[in-house]
């Protein structure tokens, strides 16, 4: 039997357009010479100068006149270096600082792909067999930045999918840092970040079991006035920059979902958020909340990270941990698996594992779950986000790169009581790109995290040569009774 695959008549494109408004810094020296520069100019000129900017760009963003200030507000510590009260700045002389250390950044110009698609908490003002959803995509702008954002879409009863337009603006959340941090935990991450373990022992001593932001950051700054050399001082900085990776996030409420961007904020993920695999997780109480695993990328390190969120509007982020918890590719179960939390990873970039936790942020002892098997996978096996319940097992939408480093999508079906046992695989690939879909940034790839069920078929949107992103629908009886006669041959 070979599976009838339907490649949706739809593709959502990137929109180099949505800029975001950025703080941009070139150091402590520059800075401040822009800084008196500004200071010196007369009162007239500076409005004459702020003010048409603002009439400009107020078409562009939301509220310029926020992340103006915003940005000019980071340079606090400059101007007490200068000797210049702050507080006696003028309002337009603020906001004219700030647009000199601000530039808009494209968020979606250089590449656009890897979508993860979940259920709208909103489901209210549909018609019987509609579905809302929200589907997020890794998108990568100048410096190949990569980002989370956002569309909204409905699937009617015919499964016909309709992408809503995107917003105008984009909006960046406010960051709030008020996490409590475990001592043995966010010591045992910071030894793999390659920190000076001398500068971690004597942090280490001076900590209670528990601590919060403020007092690392205060111990920090203490220690390091106390060092002359600036490679010492730095080595503090990176624990600093550890404590960072822990932040909750704010967006407004005014917002639509598509004007959100979730943007690299720690030093540890300065170089990209990549592929977040957000799902859908059920608890044993019948209460929901979304999770979303992601890598972040500092352009040495990759560090596991998760994101919870209940509305998409606040998200909590903290850095996952344990044996299992390393390199890409993590993908968090909808629900527990006789009581525990399971994860599928791909810890050796290699093949798939498969482990189980009490706690949802750290994970070891995982425990081989794939190998490559097929011509089509021989290089590399990889998971295409969180696996789908099914009456007969667990889905696995799967990635497999083969000759020529083209990627291909496959599908496994595991054992629903025990997931670590593989019921039956697709001796042939699900899906391949094809003549239309093979050229792009990354020539040859198809690539998702994560599908759903909707009106007895599988949907699944998946980036196009990380380019764009388009849908595939099969049949979900069709496609569990191919698996389950693969697994029997």
């Amino acid at each position: 039997m070979r599976l009838s695959i339907i490649r949706k008549p739809i593709r959502i494109n990137p929109d180099p357009k949505r800029v975001i408004a950025r703080f941009f810094f070139n150091g402590n020296d520059r800075a401040k010479e822009v800084i008196q520069r500004v200071m010196n100019i007369s009162e007239e000129i500076a409005f004459g100068i702020v003010s048409p900017l603002l009439q400009e760009y107020s078409k562009r963003h939301r509220n310029i006149t926020r992340a103006l200030n915003r940005n000019c507000t980071r340079l606090m510590p400059l101007f007490k270096e200068l000797d210049i009260d702050f507080d006696s700045i003028t309002v337009y002389r603020k906001l004219l600082i700030g647009s000199y250390f601000t530039h808009e950044y494209s968020i979606e110009s250089a590449a656009f792909f890897n979508p993860s698609i979940v259920e709208d908490p909103d489901q209210t003002e549909l018609h019987e067999g509609q579905k809302r959803v929200i589907i997020s995509f890794r998108a990568v702008g100048e410096g190949h930045i990569s980002s989370i954002t956002f569309r909204r879409a409905l699937i009617d009863q015919n499964n016909k999918i309709t992408v809503l337009p995107a917003g105008s603006y984009i909006d960046e959340a406010e960051i709030v840092r008020n996490a409590v941090y475990n001592k043995k935990l966010f010591f045992e991450k910071a030894a793999i970040t390659q920190i000076d373990i001398n500068v971690l022992k004597e942090l280490e001593g001076k900590l209670d079991h528990h601590f919060e932001y403020s007092n690392l950051r205060r111990i920090i700054i203490d220690s390091q006035a106390l060092q002359e050399g600036d490679l010492k001082k730095l080595e503090y900085d990176k624990v600093l920059w550890l404590a960072d990776s822990y932040y909750e996030i704010v967006f407004s409420l005014d917002t639509d979902i598509s004007d959100r961007v979730i943007f690299p904020i720690s030093e540890y993920e300065r170089k990209g958020i990549e592929d977040a695999r957000f799902v859908q997780f059920i608890d044993d109480d019948g209460s929901s909340v979304y999770y979303a695993t992601y890598t972040a990328y500092d352009g040495a390190l990759i560090m596991p990270k998760l994101l919870q969120t209940n509305d998409f509007i606040n998200f909590k982020i903290m850095p996952l941990y344990g044996a299992g918890a390393q390199n890409k590719n993590l993908a968090l179960f909808p629900r527990k698996i006789n009581g525990r939390y399971a994860m599928i990873s791909r810890i050796d970039g290699c093949n798939n594992y498969i482990m189980y936790s009490d706690k949802i942020n750290i994970w070891e002892k995982p425990i081989l779950l794939q190998k490559p098997k097929f011509t089509w996978e021989f290089i590399q096996i990889g998971n295409c986000g969180s696996p789908i319940e099914t009456e007969h097992g667990w889905i696995v939408i799967t990635h497999g790169v083969g000759p020529m480093r083209r990627y291909v999508l496959g599908a496994s079906l595991m054992k629903l009581s025990d997931p670590a046992v593989e019921i039956g695989r697709l001796k042939e690939p699900l899906l391949v790109p094809n003549s239309d879909e093979r050229e792009g940034y990354v020539p040859n790839v198809l690539y998702s995290c994560g599908a759903i069920i909707h009106n007895g078929k599988l949907i699944i949107p998946y980036g196009v040569s990380d380019s764009s992103t388009a849908f595939a629908e099969v049949d979900l009886a069709e496609l569990l009774e191919k698996l389950i006669a693969d697994g029997s041959e």
